[in-house]
């Protein structure tokens, strides 16, 4: 299967879970990395049976809280300025920037979780949240259980998709993000009849 950049998969082929390690932490940070797509094909090479499965995803979480975390220290330290001033040069427009702090200014610390799926805006919650001055606590609770969440479901969809044909392949790896979303509503919509149920027994 033709995932990824020849050069970034013979890195992680050589390396294994070291290389995933360091490609996500760094493309969390925002240099450009396809995580996604990498956390795909490391669960197809699971599949496969060339990579372990612990390792995998030790390696895939622990890149992806140190890449989150070291936003945050951005952030923290008043790294704000720096980032609008230079980080163009790493793909850190501003358009992204902005969409990133409505994003944050509306659902606080809710994005934490969710960024992660939000292409252009997981660079910045960290961010965000180290500028806000964030307890690292909340940061931890919801920046952690995020990554834990994003890294199980791209994973797995390599593991149990890898070998169907391409296109549904595709699909369902360029789609993630709708069919997440459709599933929080349902989540959302049963819960909220559920509450609704038990209130009126109540009357």
């Amino acid at each position: 299967m033709d995932m990824l950049p020849e050069g970034i998969e013979i890195w992680l082929l050589d390396y294994g879970s070291f290389a995933l390690f360091f490609l996500l932490a760094l493309g969390i940070i925002a240099l450009p990395v396809p995580e996604e797509t990498l956390l795909v094909f490391s669960g197809f090479l699971i599949n496969k049976g060339t990579f372990a499965v612990a390792p995998t995803l030790l390696s895939a979480y622990f890149g992806s809280i140190v890449g989150i975390t070291v936003s945050y220290l951005i952030g923290h330290t008043g790294g704000l300025y720096v980032v609008k001033k230079y980080g163009g040069y790493i793909g850190l427009t501003e358009a992204k920037f902005n969409r990133a702090h409505g994003w944050f200014e509306n659902y606080g610390k809710w994005v934490l979780f969710v960024g992660y799926f939000i292409p252009g805006v997981r660079h910045f919650t960290g961010i965000f949240a180290g500028v806000a001055d964030l307890e690292y606590r909340h940061f931890a609770l919801y920046a952690y259980s995020g990554a834990l969440f994003w890294v199980l479901l791209f994973i797995s969809i390599g593991y149990f998709f890898g070998n169907y044909n391409q296109t549904v392949f595709e699909f369902i790896e360029g789609n993630v993000e709708i069919i997440l979303t459709g599933s929080i509503l349902i989540i959302l919509l049963l819960i909220g009849i559920k509450v609704l149920r038990v209130k009126l027994m109540k009357k």
